[in-house]
This record gives C-alpha cells, structure tokens and sequence, in this order.
C-alpha cells in the first residue's frame, strides 16, 4: 500500500534523526506515588472546573519545562555546525493514529495551565483519531514526548524528532 504524505515524511525524519544524530538512552525509574494521589483527589473537581480529565501528560510536560529551563541545550536544534538554543517550549507529544504515531506541538506551553495543557492534548488525540489534525500542528516542537506505556511498553529507545536533540520516553506506571 501506498504511504501517505504525512507518513512519508515522517519516514524520511525519523530515518534522517538515525542516520545523523548520535543518540543515546538512558533508562531511570520514578517513584509517581504523589502525581498518583493528587490526580486521585482532584480528578473529579479538576473535571468539573475545567471539563477535561487530569491526565497525566500535563504532568510530564510541566517537570520537562522545568528540566528544559534548567538544562537549555535540551531545548535546541542542531542546524549545521550550530545548535540553536530556543528560548520557548513547543512540547510535542506522540499520539498514536491508525498509519503510524504523529507529534503535534503543544505551543508555549510554559504558560499554559494543567487543564489548557490536558484540552490540548485530548483535542489532538481526536483530531488524530477523525484524521482532521491540521498540519501546523506537528509543526514548532522544541523538544518530544512519547508514551509507550499506552501499549503496556517497559522498555524502548525513542527515535529522536529530528532536528529537535532531546525526546522523553515514558513508560508503562505499576505499582
């Protein structure tokens, strides 16, 4: 069958992060007690004031803003001979759809709030799913997160979002 355009080009990034970047993973675990228990307490409330569920991607983004702010060069794209510090957060984050995962950005996301992050990250998903998602969306990312604990995944060694230098891979949570 043949590819679409969007999955092509997502091919041809994915290929070109592997044969140009030097990549590394490393693997660490965390103790989510406390994101656990906050979302067990506020999840109804967070519901009802905001109308979307408190997940727990606007979790991740807000600790990766924190470690971009704190380590810069994390949130930067190489170009040539230059890494090109960005001084704003454009966080993707992989959704799956039928032909493949896709990575719209979730824009200045520094500034948004939990519950903004959460109907960012809900709308894409439908859009993703309805294949309406425009493609400015997968556009501006500085810097990628991806869930493959979504498919039960322990393990895995994400392929970068090239030029972007840095993706988080997270897991599957058990207790």
């Amino acid at each position: 069958m043949k590819m679409s355009r969007r999955r092509r080009t997502i091919a041809a990034h994915l290929t070109n992060a592997q044969q140009t970047a030097a990549m590394l993973t490393t693997f660490n675990e965390i103790d989510m007690s406390a994101v656990i228990d906050i979302r067990k307490r506020r999840r109804e409330n967070f519901k009802e004031r905001h109308g979307v569920s408190l997940g727990f991607s606007s979790f991740f983004v807000k600790a990766v803003i924190g470690a971009l702010k704190k380590f810069p060069r994390l949130n930067a794209e190489i170009d040539g001979d230059y890494m090109i510090l960005k001084d704003y957060y454009g966080i993707g984050i992989a959704v799956g759809a039928d032909e493949g995962l896709v990575v719209p950005v979730i824009r200045e996301a520094d500034r948004k709030s939990f519950a903004e992050i959460e109907q960012d990250v809900r709308t894409y998903a439908l859009q993703v799913r309805e294949n309406t998602l425009p493609l400015d969306a997968l556009r501006g990312g500085t810097f990628t997160i991806t869930n493959g604990g979504v498919f039960g995944s322990m393990l895995s060694t994400p392929i970068l979002n090239y030029p972007q230098v840095g993706i988080l891979g997270l897991h599957n949570i058990q207790e």
